[in-house]
């Protein structure tokens, strides 16, 4: 017997509420803590021939706090510890801070890092500045603590890891913002990395000719974005800079993380992230700044 307009509509809107349900299921118990493990690799001007191959392990923005699952970020970290890499970089948002308990938190959880066999590293993200993003004498705590569990953490400064130069710019919206302290002493006839969490401090003009990967974080991958488009919400200036790669077609390319912890516990099409970077020769050209005709 065929059914009605009416029973139709009633079951096609049955089917919605039921669909939206599940939907919204997903993105709040399933994917905030679906763990990617991203692998590509990572081409590097002037690499040390005994860097080729080996690993370099970005994480960003923990949010270690009141909100996020320590169960969830300490497995996270375990994942991290399993994968025995070379470097280790932590691009930001250790913590999401409300008073000094989540600094006890971030050691507890990060006691859980198998020492990288090379160096682990970690720059400030804006929240590891209160929720101001302005006391540095937060900032400066959580450090010691990051120190103890032998996490170097670069605050406008650069370590030299056997001939690869890793340069951390301290968080862009913060008091210590000062890429010019580190930027000039790159050196451009040697292999670079920079680290810098949020994405928008690549348009300013701080960079000294750098030319070369920058490491980010911040954005979260926008944590909500429709299929095809960009995500709606999105905390940084640039739409541009939603998550992965991303060409500044001046010699320059950023990699955003989409991070493994969050603000609020949704997630839709954004999973959470952990970068395994393979090192590689890279060939001059493939960092030369593009050039465009006008039609």
């Amino acid at each position: 017997m065929p059914i009605t307009r009416r029973q139709f509509l009633k079951r096609a809107a049955a089917i919605s509420v039921a669909g939206g349900g599940a939907t919204c299921a997903y993105a709040w118990r399933i994917e905030p803590h679906w763990v990617q493990i991203v692998r590509r690799d990572l081409p590097i001007v002037n690499l040390p021939n005994a860097f080729a191959g080996r690993t370099l392990v970005q994480i960003s923005d923990l949010h270690i706090g009141n909100t996020v699952d320590e169960r969830y970020i300490t497995s996270a970290i375990e994942k991290v510890s399993a994968i025995n890499a070379d470097i280790i970089a932590i691009t930001g948002d250790f913590m999401t801070y409300v008073d000094d308990r989540q600094i006890e938190a971030v050691q507890r959880v990060l006691g859980h890092l198998r020492p990288a066999r090379l160096a682990a590293i970690g720059i400030m993200g804006n929240h590891d500045y209160s929720q101001s993003f302005q006391r540095i004498d937060v900032a400066d705590r959580l450090c010691a603590r990051l120190h103890d569990l032998g996490i170097n953490v670069l605050r406008n400064s650069m370590i030299d890891v056997q001939g690869l130069q890793i340069a951390g710019i301290d968080d862009f919206w913060s008091p210590r913002f000062a890429p010019r302290m580190v930027m000039p002493g790159v050196r451009k006839d040697r292999a670079a990395i920079v680290l810098c969490h949020n994405p928008d401090a690549a348009d300013l003009p701080v960079w000294s000719g750098y030319r070369g990967w920058m490491l980010c974080g911040h954005t979260h991958g926008g944590q909500c974005k429709p299929p095809f488009i960009n995500p709606p919400i999105i905390p940084v200036k640039n739409r541009r800079y939603t998550s992965g790669e991303i060409d500044l077609f001046d010699g320059r390319k950023l990699y955003i993380n989409r991070g493994l912890g969050y603000l609020h516990r949704v997630r839709f099409n954004a999973r959470p992230e952990i970068t395994v970077f393979t090192l590689k020769p890279a060939d001059e050209r493939q960092l030369a700044p593009q050039t465009f005709k006008s039609a």
